[in-house]
């Protein structure tokens, strides 16, 4: 089975071969006038500017890590950590890195595209920021394919590991995927978020200026923080949780018995949902007159077809990779529960932060009453939303390992959570295509409005990113519920690297005082990040609030169209913000498991990683789906309902919307990287806390 693994590099050819065509597609349509071209190229020399602050920012992190590592791996002469973990680490954070930026780079390159696109018809509009959209799914799913084949291949026929040793290896290739992915996703959300709070409090409430206004000096800072946080940080963090839930089946495989056959399977899976994404792709189109229910039925066309393929396709796969003596069926039906489960929370994601249905509709109709009852209906629903996507999740988690080998076979009931996992995100291509043409279609309607294009054509961009700001919800929910998954399949997995490392007993039942005090410590580790990811938004977004004040207030004739605002001013100011306060939280997550280790011992490290992995699934959800669902409020007030655009409830709207900007942008989805990270920050440093502990194992 180990000879079959090529078919890794087939998937990531068809996968990238696919995303260049889309991308030459896109390239070829009309970026419009002039001024749209002058806007569209402001934002993207920002975009770039901002990445190459951080990417250097990183860089030096990234360096400092590398090195610990390093003399880790040398010192101990491979015990604590192996020699090549330094390097997996190193190459998990360059791929990542990559997947965000040839995202980010078509995505500024499609903005003018699309605004010009929807001049001309609803559909082409959205053909060109779906088709923005895939280059970022399929360059994700493509270059994870081609990162997991080349270190198999070289691990296997260069070092000469067997699969146990390959999986161990290979799931420190995540840890840097993870680290890369914080930094981004946080980073890039500070940025979007801080100029997006000032740019709506200052000129939607206070001046009473449209969105996208060119009045509003932070309106290029806007448009460039949608593709800096929403589209790099997305790929980036998309890249680590795809990454992340193969190699960790990885380690399963090796635990349960499977071997090379159980290894093979999810990369098969994964070659499998690439090309039934690639299918459903095709099936993403909507007529002239469409609704928002009707675009949404469009991407759902897409989305559930591919789903349904990948589930077909998945019979053969684990009939002829595993065989019937080793229950192949039951894996089968696990694979099935990720795909489902995925499919359900996509829908009670809509279903929470869609305008089409009750739960937003009863949210904007809070606004009659005023900014606080908006707000605390926000909070409401987002609490409510946990439920479905909690019990999805469990359900997956029981029925797969049940099926999979449940008690009996305990190694191989816990292979079948991992697989559900890597089912879950099997057709990432298409889930990921419709999540990032969302900022384009924003971006877009900026354009459009700043260019002084007909009110049609905004129209239509307001509609394409009104169902954006859903699919982006539902892209989120895929990556929170496969990031418990995966969080479980990795804590699995340093239990068992732990307990090859010591010959003493641990105990990990919640009895055990460490444990309990771990799972406070990770409890508490959710909230703090998120409380420093928020605090970084409010300081950020109040040094945007004063510039835009100032320049409204000092540059005479900004109001009446005859001088231009200051962009470069707050462009630099959210930049300077977002490199500076993005570094104290991605540190937490690699320094708090390690001190928990070197204190607590390995079963303290257990606790912290349940804690964590369950108070940061909840919490994601609800600061995802309440933000999603504000925002979407807003724009179904602002399509002439419970008073329209300018009334006193679209401003309580309005402020809605700011406070869930960091919620579903910059805490929300930095929560599942966090809880990953956090795992594989664990199982590299294992070696090191069992060694050196203050209470020694227990």
């Amino acid at each position: 089975m180990e000879n079959l693994f090529w078919i890794g590099f087939v998937g990531a050819v068809v996968a990238l071969v696919f995303a260049l065509l889309q991308r030459n597609k896109v390239m070829k349509a009309s970026e419009g006038n002039d001024e749209m071209k002058k806007l569209a190229s402001a934002i993207r020399a920002g975009a770039n500017a901002y990445l190459k602050r951080q990417y250097t920012t990183v860089a030096k992190v990234f360096a400092i890590v590398f090195v610990i590592l390093l003399i880790i791996a040398f010192a101990s002469k491979g015990e604590m950590l192996s020699r090549i973990t330094p390097f997996a680490f190193l190459t998990g954070g360059i791929w990542s890195m990559l997947a965000g930026l040839i995202g980010m780079k078509i995505a500024t390159n499609s903005n003018a595209r699309t605004a010009q696109a929807a001049s001309e018809g609803l559909n082409k509009g959205l053909r060109v920021a779906f088709s923005s959209g895939s280059v970022m799914g399929f360059t994700v799913v493509g270059l994870g394919m081609l990162d997991i084949t080349l270190w198999f291949f070289g691990l296997k026929y260069i070092g000469g590991f067997d699969s146990t040793q390959i999986a161990n290896i290979m799931v420190m290739n995540g840890m840097g995927a993870s680290f890369m992915a914080l930094f981004a996703r946080v980073g890039g959300g500070i940025y979007t978020k801080a100029a997006d709070v000032g740019a709506d409090l200052v000129g939607k409430v206070e001046a009473g200026i449209p969105e996208d206004d060119r009045r509003n000096p932070a309106t290029i800072a806007d448009n460039v923080g949608d593709n800096v946080g929403d589209v790099a940080g997305m790929g980036a963090d998309l890249y680590e949780s795809y990454v992340g839930s193969i190699l960790a089946t990885f380690a399963l495989a090796a635990a349960a018995g499977y071997s090379w056959n159980g290894m093979l399977l999810p990369v098969a899976l994964a070659v499998a949902g690439i090309i039934c994404s690639l299918i459903g792709s095709f099936l993403v189109k909507t007529k002239e007159d469409a609704t928002q229910l009707s675009l949404l039925k469009s991407l759902r066309t897409g989305t559930y077809t591919a789903a349904v393929l990948s589930a077909l396709v998945a019979i053969p796969l684990c009939y002829f990779i595993l065989g019937t003596d080793k229950n192949c069926w039951g894996v089968y039906i696990s694979i099935l529960c990720g795909l489902i489960g995925g499919c359900a929370i996509g829908y009670f994601t809509e279903y929470y932060t869609s305008d089409n249905y009750k739960p937003t509709k009863k949210l904007a109709a809070a606004s009659e009453t005023g900014s606080a009852t908006i707000i605390i209906g926000g909070l409401s629903l987002g609490m409510k939303s946990t439920l479905t996507s909690i019990l999805i999740v469990g359900a997956a988690v029981v029925i797969s390992f049940f099926c999979a080998g449940g008690q009996a076979s305990f190694n191989q009931g816990l292979y079948g959570i991992g697989i559900a996992g890597v089912g879950m995100l099997s057709t990432l291509g298409i889930t990921l295509a419709t999540d990032a043409y969302g900022p384009v279609a924003d971006n877009a309607g900026g354009i459009a409005e700043m260019s002084g294009l007909p009110e049609e054509v905004r129209d239509r961009t307001d509609a394409l990113d009104s169902l954006g700001n859903t699919t982006a919800a539902t892209g989120k929910g895929f990556a929170i519920g496969s990031a418990s998954l995966t969080a479980l399949a990795l804590l699995v997995s340093y239990v068992n690297i732990v307990q090859e490392k010591t010959d003493a007993v641990l105990d990990f039942t919640l009895t055990s005082p460490t444990v309990l005090v771990g799972l406070f410590i990770g409890a508490m580790l959710t909230f703090v990040f998120s409380a420093f990811t928020m605090s970084a938004v409010q300081t950020a977004a109040q040094s945007i609030v004063v510039e835009v004040r100032r320049q409204f207030k000092e540059i005479v004739g900004i109001m009446e169209y005859k001088a231009d605002p200051d962009y470069s001013a707050c462009v630099d100011l959210c930049t300077k913000s977002a490199l500076h306060e993005m570094v104290v939280p991605a540190v937490l997550a690699i320094v708090v498991p390690i001190i928990t280790g070197l204190i607590l011992g390995p079963t303290g490290v257990v606790g912290l990683l349940g804690g964590v992995s369950v108070t940061g699934f909840a919490m994601a959800v609800f600061m995802s789906n309440a933000g999603g669902a504000w925002d979407n409020a807003k724009k179904y007030i602002e399509r002439g309902n419970h008073g329209g655009k300018g009334s006193e409830q679209h401003k309580a709207a309005v402020v809605g919307d700011t406070v869930g900007d960091p919620f579903k942008d910059t805490s929300g989805p930095s929560l599942n990287i966090l809880i990953k990270l956090c795992s594989t920050v664990s199982i590299v440093f294992s070696g090191l806390i069992v060694a050196f502990n203050l209470i020694g194992i227990i």
